[in-house]
Order: structure tokens, then C-alpha cells, then sequence
């Protein structure tokens, strides 16, 4: 019989992947408004009693960067207070939470892989709800894992590889930043590694290393003008659409929000802890440009010059 894990967040890149996972002893029951709504505490208490799980991923979040600088209220409010309701009714029920969370926690300043336990020193609105979402999280449940991760991207919504696609069916040249380096990390791919935390969390009750910050993104690093190439090089071997990608500085495109220079996060606590390692990002782009292939996306976000963990 298959356990019930709750998933907030049904709409994202996360709890989509997560629902479409296809794991012998675990079930994803994955909810959004009204059925789980984050400000609504009693929802969450309805969505607990009727489902009785045995875990909580909270997959939900706020995470349009750039709008988070004029709207603070609403990006608190589920980063940060919705994190913290979610962790407390986890809490009460004995239940452990998996919370993701994201590179934007810090500055970028550091000119290595930043570990778990590196200062942390958020550069705007987002990167500053989702930090205290982490500290309410903690606060409120001992039993969680704070999977950070970084630049998702799936078949699912809008993200950075479906938004490259789109430019290249319109235009010859595609205009990147070429100097914030970072890991994409495919969401299907995050899936199966909170499948690997939920397994330890789940059948080793009695093991409390697992707790608290874990970074989890795929292998190996790029800017995202690399990460550009990589989607537009595949996409042309697949018949698909093709443009130049033109690497430019940050300052060559100016956004709302700033953008952490260096979001790479070092993963050998999460390999350690939990038996398992992400694939490289390489085969991430290969494995959804290969789910893409028979439905061409049409919709995405236009902001290419960094993206957020849409998760």
C-alpha cells in the first residue's frame, strides 16, 4: 500500500514532477487553492485530515522575481508566512516537511560553490521571503529538510528552456547573460531527489542527520548564455528552433531585481545524507527537450536574463 506524501503547490514545476513520479511505496497527493491554500490555515488542516500523510513537501512559492520588488506584501506572505503555517501543521500532526528553497538566499559574491553553512545575504525581495521562509520553516517543525536548488526548468509552465525555444522560433539572435554561472537543474530530476530524502526521513525515523539545509542541484555549472546554447544545439538536432546566442554582461540587461553572480551550490552534504546525486545538467536539457518534442511550447516568461527557482 502506498503512503501519502501532501504536496502544496499542484500548478508548479515541482509538484507537477512530483506527481508524475512513479514510486513504489509513496503516493504525491499534490494540492493548490482552494483545496491547500497557504493563507488559509484551516484549509491546510483539511487537506492534513484528508489525506492522513506521512510527509509534507511544500513545493509552493511566490517566485516572480522581478515583481517581488513591488510586491513585497504577497511574496511574504506565501514565502514566508504560508511556509511557516504549512510547517506548523506538519508539526502537529508528527510529521515531517520537505521545503524547497533557492540559490537567491545568497549574494553571489563568493567565488566558490557556496556550502550549507556559508552567510547568506539575499540581493532583493524574493531572495529575502524565501530566506525567512527558511528560518520559519525551521522554527516551527525539528523534522525538515530545506532542499535548496537552482534555475529549474521542466516541461511544465514557464521557465528559462521553454522561453530560449520560443525567442528562437521568432528572432535570428538571442541576447544572454554570460556572467552569472550556475547549475539548471531539471525538476523531474529534483523529484526523484526528494524521493531519496522522503525515503531516509520516512524508514530511518530514528536517524536526525538528514535535518535541516541541503543544497540539490544537478552536476556541473554553466552562465546561462551556456545554458542557452546547450537548449538552442539541441533543439536544432531535434528539428527543432535554432537562433545565435549572443552572450552579454548583466549590465547589458537590466532587471528589477539583482541576480546573484554565482549561484553554484556544493551538493556533497545531499549525496552524503541521502545515497543519491542529481545527473549532469547536460542530460537534463536532453531528457526535456525529448518530452517537448511532440508538443512545441507557446507560452513562457520573457525574462531570459535569469530566472527564478519556479518550482
Amino acid at each position: 500500500m502506498r503512503r501519502t506524501v501532501l504536496v502544496a503547490g499542484a500548478s508548479g514545476q515541482v509538484a507537477r514532477s512530483l506527481a508524475a513520479l512513479d514510486v513504489p511505496d509513496l503516493r504525491f497527493a499534490t494540492l493548490g487553492r482552494p483545496d491547500l491554500d497557504l493563507s488559509d490555515p484551516a484549509s491546510i488542516e483539511r487537506a492534513m485530515d484528508a489525506h492522513e500523510p506521512v510527509a509534507i513537501v511544500n513545493a509552493a512559492a511566490y517566485t516572480a522575481v522581478d515583481r517581488a520588488e513591488t510586491e513585497p506584501d504577497a511574496a511574504f506572505a506565501i514565502n514566508r508566512d504560508g511556509a511557516s503555517a504549512l510547517a506548523e501543521a506538519a508539526a502537529r500532526h508528527g510529521r515531517p516537511i520537505v521545503h524547497i528553497s533557492t540559490d537567491y538566499v545568497f549574494d553571489g559574491t563568493k567565488p566558490e560553490p557556496y556550502v550549507e553553512t556559508d552567510p547568506t545575504g539575499p540581493l532583493g525581495v524574493y531572495g529575502r521571503s524565501k530566506l525567512e521562509g527558511e528560518a520559519a520553516v525551521a522554527g516551527a517543525n525539528p523534522a525538515h529538510v530545506i532542499l535548496r536548488t537552482a534555475w529549474v526548468y521542466s516541461p511544465y509552465g514557464a521557465n528559462f528552456l521553454k522561453t530560449m525555444l520560443r525567442l528562437a522560433g521568432e528572432r535570428d539572435t538571442v541576447r544572454v547573460v554570460a556572467d552569472q554561472r550556475g547549475t539548471p537543474t531539471y525538476a523531474p530530476d529534483i523529484a526523484v531527489g526528494i524521493a531519496a530524502v522522503l525515503r531516509v526521513a520516512l524508514r530511518q525515523p530514528g536517524r536526525t542527520d538528514w535535518r535541516g539545509i541541503v543544497h540539490m542541484v544537478a552536476g556541473g555549472e554553466t552562465t546561462w548564455a551556456g545554458f542557452a546554447e546547450e537548449i538552442l544545439r539541441g533543439s536544432a538536432e531535434r528539428a527543432g528552433p535554432s537562433a545565435r546566442v549572443e552572450p552579454v554582461a548583466t549590465p547589458d540587461h537590466p532587471t528589477s531585481a539583482k541576480r546573484p553572480a554565482n549561484s553554484r551550490l556544493a551538493t556533497a552534504r545531499f549525496r552524503r545524507t541521502f545515497g543519491h546525486g542529481l545527473p549532469e545538467w547536460q542530460e537534463g536539457v536532453r531528457n526535456c527537450l525529448d518530452a517537448l518534442r511532440p508538443v512545441r511550447a507557446t507560452t513562457a516568461s520573457t525574462n531570459f536574463g535569469g530566472a527564478a527557482d519556479d518550482t
